[in-house]
């Protein structure tokens, strides 16, 4: 017998007997949202075996000899949501800028365990975690893979990559004797061998994937959020080391140049992209590379530069210009045929909000369904995992979530989720 911990939706953990072989649960629900046909099912049972999908049966059937029945009737079962970008050891408040001075290791992991939890709740059983300190996301996707921690399937980029004084250079706004001369191992770099070198350290380090700051950033404590900040041959040499190890890039991009320039060098997604132009979108849908757009964040920094004294005096007009832009620009992409994915910055504007970045698509007009792949088949084909997730159907990991009503006519259904399963663990139910 193997017990394993997990939630309830009082959120006290419990040991509860799972993995076993031959326990069996029946999931009966209500409606079955087939992602891939864009249609709602009525009436469908998914049978859960070791942690997968064996079998999707049509109707309410509860079978003979199974270990649970979760008797779902009044609500929607989707496949569990993939978030492309987040920051769960990290949330932007007014003190968040001084704690880089005072949290230590185990702070910021005893955050990011917290942070997987609320994210795993909200629906979310796969995130891509663009950035840390301390290397906690590496750590923490094991301890989730271990049993020991809580949380969402994880991605990790661990510390992302910047150039000297560039958006994720760690030492930005220190004093001068604390400032030192950073390089790769910290996540700095400046030329090719450096790049090199840089990726390198991220894969012994455990890293899945590599993140790099393509332009300035908003929250960085520097002049300007725009600009590109690495030279061609430096991202060319991250993007062919990179695939040396088998990991993609991920670019923060605010700035169409650095677009472009990350673009050409073979990174797999842009991140924000709120500068992009038409050239820009031609790229991208030319050498196939992957939107994720943040929307969320974007609205999150340019409501919170309203409030005196919540961000440092260079970062405040930032946030006010850049944050508004995202949607719009998301609303042109879609429209000229840019791939989308799904991802919301999260630790920039709070956990557990994600689902709130579907409102925000659909109010350019994106239809709900593509919203919802978004999060579901294209995130997966992102990750190299659609043969995992993505979809409810035969052989899928049983990462399976159920909201009330119909997501189809109204988007809002998936700010509530009300029933959550990962790798065959019911995290919560009604």
């Amino acid at each position: 017998m193997i017990f394993r911990l997990a939630l309830v939706p009082a959120l006290g953990l419990v040991l509860t007997l799972s993995a076993l072989a031959g326990d069996e649960k029946r999931i009966l629900c209500g409606s079955l949202l087939n992602v891939e046909a864009g249609e709602i099912l009525s009436e469908q049972t998914l049978v859960v075996r070791d942690g997968k999908i064996r079998e999707v049966v049509d109707g309410l059937d509860a079978g003979n000899g199974a270990s649970e029945v979760i008797e779902l009737e009044g609500m929607t079962c989707l496949p569990g949501l993939i978030d492309l970008h987040t920051h769960l050891g990290s949330e932007l408040t007014a003190g968040s800028y001084i704690r880089r001075f005072t949290d230590n290791g185990p702070d910021v992991a005893l955050r990011a365990a917290h942070n997987a939890r609320i994210t795993l709740e909200a629906g979310f059983t796969t995130v891509r975690e663009l950035g840390d300190s301390f290397n906690v996301s590496v750590a923490l996707r094991d301890a989730i893979e271990q049993d020991t921690a809580v949380g969402p399937r994880i991605f990790a980029s661990g510390k992302s990559l910047a150039t000297t004084g560039g958006h994720a250079d760690p030492t930005n706004a220190y004093r001068d004797d604390l400032g030192g001369d950073p390089g790769p191992r910290d996540g700095v770099v400046n030329g090719t061998a450096d790049a090199r070198k840089a990726v390198r350290q991220r894969y012994k380090e455990g890293a899945d994937l590599i993140k790099i700051t393509a332009t300035g950033g908003v929250l960085s404590v520097a002049r300007r959020g725009e600009n590109p900040q690495f030279l061609d041959d430096e991202i060319e040499a991250i993007v062919e080391t990179a695939r040396d190890y088998d990991m993609h890039v991920a670019a923060h991009a605010h700035g169409a140049e650095g677009m472009k320039r990350a673009i050409r060098a073979g990174v797999a997604t842009i991140e924000h992209g709120t500068l992009m132009d038409e050239e820009v979108m031609d790229l991208m849908v030319e050498h196939g590379v992957w939107y994720v757009p943040t929307i969320s964040a974007g609205k999150y920094v340019a409501q919170k530069a309203e409030v005196d004294g919540f961000f440092p005096d260079m970062v405040r007009p930032k946030a006010r210009e850049l944050g508004p832009q995202i949607q719009e620009t998301f609303g042109k992409a879609w429209q000229a045929g840019v791939p989308i994915a799904f991802g919301t910055d999260a630790g920039v504007g709070p956990h557990g909000d994600n689902a709130m970045e579907f409102v925000y698509m659909v109010e350019t007009g994106y239809p709900e369904i593509e919203a919802i792949r978004s999060a579901t088949t294209r995130a997966a084909e992102v990750l190299g995992i659609a043969d995992e997730v993505g979809t409810l159907e035969e052989g899928m990991r049983a990462d399976i979530i159920a909201v009330e009503g119909n997501p189809l006519e109204d988007i809002d259904a998936m700010l509530e989720v009300g029933f959550v399963m990962t790798r065959g663990l019911v995290v919560s139910k009604p």
